[in-house]
């Protein structure tokens, strides 16, 4: 969350947001992360454990949701390295060897109610975590409690503990364990999707809430599927398979903050699902979405944006996205908001500025200035973001014009000196765009001290800030021969 790098801030969002992400992307995670085997996959899911136990919960100020964020990439990079890096034989005799050694289960991968090693955890509505099948037959057994605390449940729906699962399935390849199977005859028959560990009955009684309540229950109804939309993909499907998309919609206009955070919420949750996106966009949410992020709490118009992101993933609404003002309240997020609100609306931005028309809208909505003052300010932790969105504005004419008029060579020469090895590629960039055919600008650029940046960057940048650098040489001598 604290990465100032653009394209992996992307890559993470694509990353949870894209049932099937491009592999490329997580070689780049895996390399950018430095988790390239099993054993670094191993000390960052004992670090999560540890955090979460240490803080018998969730650390102060961390939600809940960007831990299971951390093991649902822990997961994904699981595979990939598996595929990238196959365990040697000499170590699967290893595990062979531990499988002997009867490890002792963690007590907080045990179902309080069997004492076993959990297989399938879900969270009950006080927050403890049972085995699936041993708390479904507690509820079948007509009581109302939960076990281990004896608080009275709020209601019967169990939600699946993504990061306690993934924990345990790590545990149990680190010790050469083999995770029990799931038994058929345990497991709560389901209605609706085949196959779902997603409690229908309990989505049903949840969207009646959500068409019907009262305001407390709608918004209390809205945070529920916002947990529940999180957690995993099953659960994805089968909200929106309950119709509960557009009754999310709906309540994007509600007039209680709380549940229009909720709602904007879970619709970037649901929105992870590729054919979600679709469902999100056909049910009219854009235009509300938009209105959201113009007029909503700082955490609805930070997830708003992040929202819009998501969906503009797909091409086609990226047009649809631009069309219905979305850029301007972008840009006053870019502006105002915390940290995280900046930089969810800078790649926001930035997807949207794939599209032509919104880089014209962008310039239009004087977005160069304010990108001009993140890039003065190291401090402000947004100099990446604004190098990659200047440097995407000025492959368009008029976001050359606009770029050129703010005065940036100073700027960017300074970033080509002292620069990350991505930013000084892309001060290059935008350097290039900026003055191909212009000696006047390039004339100016010479007497800033350009040449002499240029020429390191030329021998020690990227491959493509390599390039360009020496593209720009070129011309800096060509206007130095016409001068002559």
């Amino acid at each position: 969350m604290e990465s100032l790098d653009l394209q992996m801030a992307i890559d993470l969002a694509s990353a949870q947001m894209e049932d099937d992400p491009n592999p490329i992307i997580f070689k780049r995670l895996s390399e950018k992360l430095h988790i390239r085997t099993i054993n670094d996959l191993k000390k960052e899911s004992l670090a999560i454990h540890n955090m979460v136990i240490s803080c018998i919960g969730f650390p102060a100020g961390v939600p809940e949701e960007y831990i299971e964020t951390m093991s649902f990439l822990l997961e994904k990079l699981k595979d990939f390295v598996m595929e990238e890096n196959p365990v040697p034989d000499a170590l699967e005799a290893d595990k062979s060897s531990i499988k002997h050694r009867s490890p002792v289960i963690p007590d907080d991968f045990r179902c309080p109610i069997s004492l076993e090693l959990m297989k399938d955890p879900v969270i009950v509505s006080t927050g403890q975590t049972y085995e699936r099948s041993c708390i479904q037959k507690w509820l079948d057994a007509g009581h109302k409690t939960c076990p281990k605390t004896q608080q009275t449940l709020l209601h019967t729906a169990l939600t699946p503990n993504y990061v306690l699962k993934s924990l345990i399935a790590l545990w149990c390849e680190s010790n050469g364990v083999e995770l029990p199977k799931k038994q058929g005859n345990c497991r709560n028959k389901r209605t609706g999707i085949g196959g779902s560990d997603c409690d229908r009955a309990a989505i049903d009684a949840l969207l009646q809430k959500l068409a019907n309540g009262t305001i407390e229950q709608q918004r209390a109804a809205a945070g529920e599927i916002r947990l529940l939309a999180k957690r995993n993909a099953d659960n994805r499907v089968c909200i929106a398979e309950a119709g509960a998309i557009p009754l999310l919609v709906e309540l994007l206009s509600s007039s209680d903050q709380r549940t229009q955070e909720h709602a904007v919420t879970a619709l970037l949750n649901l929105s992870i699902n590729e054919a979600n996106k679709g469902t999100i966009v056909n049910a009219g949410a854009i235009p509300d979405i938009v209105d959201v992020l113009k007029n909503g709490s700082i955490e609805a118009r930070e997830n708003a944006a992040a929202t819009l992101f998501s969906l503009s993933v797909l091409d086609e609404n990226k047009v649809a996205i631009g069309a219905a003002g979305a850029i301007p309240p972008l840009i006053d997020l870019l502006c105002q908001g915390t940290p995280r609100g900046k930089k969810d609306a800078a790649t926001a931005i930035f997807n949207l500025l794939i599209y032509q028309g919104n880089k014209v809208r962008a310039v239009r909505a004087r977005i160069v200035p304010p990108l001009m003052r993140l890039l003065k300010d190291p401090g402000g932790g947004m100099v990446d973001e604004a190098l990659a969105i200047l440097a995407i504005l000025a492959s368009h004419q008029e976001g050359k014009v606009a770029i050129g008029q703010a005065e940036p060579i100073t700027t960017l020469i300074e970033v080509i000196k002292t620069g990350s090895p991505r930013n000084r590629e892309n001060a290059a960039a935008i350097i290039w765009s900026l003055y191909t055919g212009d000696s006047q600008y390039l004339k100016v650029a010479s007497e800033l001290g350009a040449e002499e940046a240029l020429k390191e960057l030329s021998e020690n940048g990227t491959d493509r800030a390599k390039r360009k650098a020496r593209n720009v040489l070129e011309l800096l001598q060509r206007a130095e021969d016409v001068i002559e």
